[in-house]
């Protein structure tokens, strides 16, 4: 017998029922969506209480500390528990998967794009419940500019946080170690998120891991599209003189308004590289045994 193909479908088709099928798993698994947003909701919650309306108070250095801190906290908790709540689920799938794939039923780009695809989903639906209830408690500037780098960091945040899990459980043999091994980067991207130590008072030799933690770049992104642009005069510790909100945060944290726009591509870069290595993890690593 001599089939032209190996699978009986095209790439277009495995990949429509590749996302069918994840759709239906996803909706059926309603105790992880319903804890997702609920804990979306109490994070929203808690955060936007813990911090309300510093964003309207910027008069002091602390004041600006603080924002930094409710960036950092809406950032780092909520992205953490998304990589941590996936790792289950894609674990349990990977078993049916290569029980299908041994089947013939469909390769293994197919079936990373629906489950990348499906998880993207319900991310964009978190995020848009999460950025209005931490914009408007918060008290950040109403445009739509500034509104829309929120919710487009925030949902790229969650986004690479999500695929990070699943990179982590497709280059392990479970979601035991795929646990520790995810905890132990994640313990760089904090430290070296920008709010423990700013940029410029990291050391020259480690500051390279400053541009390789994701995390960075989204505080980066969030924390200069909100007051970046912000000339208003802004008391600081131990100087007789005021100087200004964006010279402040470029000087001392690093920080520049400017660079808003090689920021916004750097996060899709950090999801494409997540992506790929879950899709090509996936692939050729099999760690089914009989």
């Amino acid at each position: 017998l001599y089939f032209p193909t190996q699978y009986s479908q095209p790439f277009l088709t495995q990949c429509k029922a590749c996302f069918w099928k994840q759709h239906w798993s996803y909706w059926r698994n309603s105790r992880y969506n319903a804890i997702r947003f609920f804990m979306t909701i109490i994070f929203g919650l808690f955060f936007g209480i813990l911090f309300w309306k510093k964003g309207k108070l910027i008069n002091k250095q602390q004041d600006l500390i603080n924002l930094l801190g409710a960036t950092y906290s809406a950032v780092l908790f909520l992205g953490a528990t998304n990589a941590s709540s996936v790792q289950t689920v894609v674990g349990v799938e990977r078993t049916v998967f290569y029980r299908e794939r041994a089947a013939g039923m469909y390769s293994e780009l197919p079936y990373a794009f629906a489950q990348v695809a499906i998880e993207t989903i319900y991310v964009l639906v978190q995020t848009i419940i999460y950025a209005l209830l931490l914009y408007s408690m918060i008290g950040y500037e109403w445009t739509a500019v500034k509104f829309f780098y929120f919710y487009y960091f925030i949902f790229m945040c969650f986004t690479y946080f999500s695929m990070y899990g699943m990179m982590v459980v497709a280059l392990t043999p479970g979601h035991q170690i795929a646990a520790v091994v995810m905890s132990f980067f994640l313990n760089f991207w904090n430290l070296f998120s920008g709010f423990l130590i700013p940029r410029p008072m990291i050391p020259i030799w480690w500051r390279w891991y400053y541009w390789g933690s994701p995390v960075a770049w989204t505080i980066y992104g969030l924390f200069a599209s909100q007051v970046g642009d912000k000339d208003e005069p802004l008391e600081i510790t131990g100087m007789p003189e005021p100087t200004t909100v964006k010279i402040f945060i470029k000087e001392s944290l690093g920080f520049e308004y400017d660079f808003l726009i090689p920021v916004v591509v750097a996060h899709v870069g950090w999801v494409l590289i997540f992506f790929f290595v879950f899709a090509y993890g996936i692939k050729y690593l099999n760690f089914q045994r009989r």
